[in-house]
């Protein structure tokens, strides 16, 4: 007979329940948050097993990751989507979660969420760990900029090594200010080394890979932007059509019908945050700095006329997404076009 299994996964212990077709549970225990260890009670107890569940979370990666390679059909689920289950139960435990998950298991009640490549994870790190650096250099030159501005100094448009120079030009008089500024300009310069640092990881890894250097040929994808999509989305296939790209990265608007009420909202801004935003910042480039034409620039261009350039921006980024997840199914690169055509066509 067909057993299922619930995972409640912690740091260090796992509560595990497997029941039986029916919903009856049949063993129960808690095992070290190891896949052996997870494996081993699962086999001995329950050979024949047909599903076996776990919430996303931190070490869900990792252990679905090992877990298939011990040969277990293990599935991993929202974790939204399990709380709106487990929340129904009266008490709230490690076991009764375990129980919980089990029975998703059992009734075939959920969604199934892909869990990406430990590659594309590797690719994301980098990205995350740049973008950290990037936000930690920003909030120190706001700081700088702040405590100058309060006595009347003012440092003004500067990128680059201009601005340290002219904080340390608008300190020379100020030695007492000098003693806060000079560490935090300091630490500034350590993390832009850094950055640069990353940035070359970055550019070596996107010419390593012939399918970023493809994403690339399109109007606004940089490196940093080809890298994300490539890690966020990881296996194209898993999307039917390319316009469901736009609504995983969440640049959809949101919609609400019941009875006679039904609205149309903003955005859901659901999925990656991070690519959401490159790709907003690759629109912004295609309509406002590049300067050869293509179909989807006059689109958005004509878009900007009708409800404003803001928007316009959101909408093209949903058919970046759209186009760069096609270009990767059918393995093509951009579709230039002159500007008569472009805009016959938009």
């Amino acid at each position: 007979m067909e057993r299922y299994v619930g995972l409640d996964v912690s740091l260090k212990l796992t509560a595990i329940c497997i029941v039986d077709r029916t919903g009856k549970i049949e063993h129960e225990g808690v095992v070290r948050s190891d896949p052996e260890a997870i494996a081993a009670f699962i086999k001995s107890n329950a050979p024949h097993v047909a599903r076996i569940g776990l919430e996303t979370g931190a070490t869900s990666t990792w252990l679905w990751t090992e877990l298939n390679k011990l040969g277990l059909p293990v599935i991993c689920i929202d974790a939204r989507h399990a709380k709106a289950v487990l929340k129904m139960q009266i008490n709230k435990s490690d076991r009764n979660d375990a129980v919980g998950i089990a029975r998703i298991m059992q009734c075939g009640w959920y969604k199934e969420v892909c869990v990406k490549g430990l590659d594309s994870h590797a690719v994301k790190a980098l990205l995350v760990s740049r973008a950290l650096l990037v936000k930690i250099k920003r909030d120190l030159e706001n700081q700088i900029r702040g405590l100058l501005k309060n006595l009347g100094l003012v440092i003004g448009p500067a990128k680059m090594k201009v601005f340290a120079l002219r904080a340390a030009e608008l300190t020379k008089e100020r030695p007492e200010l000098a003693l806060a500024v000079t560490p935090l300009l300091s630490a500034r310069a350590a993390i832009e080394q850094q950055i640069a640092d990353l940035d070359r990881k970055v550019m070596k890894l996107a010419r390593s890979n012939a399918q970023v250097r493809q994403f690339m040929t399109t109007p606004g994808i940089g490196p940093v932007t080809a890298l994300c999509f490539l890690a966020t989305i990881d296996d194209p296939t898993r999307f039917k059509r390319s316009r469901s790209v736009g609504a995983y990265v969440g640049l959809t608007t949101r919609r609400y019908a019941s009875g006679e009420i039904d609205w149309t909202g903003r955005i859901s801004k659901c999925g990656d945050k991070m690519l959401r935003g490159y790709l907003y910042e690759a629109a912004n480039v295609l309509l406002t700095r590049v300067a050869k034409w293509s179909a989807l620039k006059a689109w958005g261009i004509r878009l900007a006329k009708r409800t404003g350039l803001r928007k316009a921006k959101v909408a093209v980024a949903r058919k970046l997404a759209v186009i760069l997840h096609r270009m990767w199914i059918d393995g093509t690169e951009f579709r230039w076009s002159s500007k008569e055509t472009a805009v016959q066509t938009a």
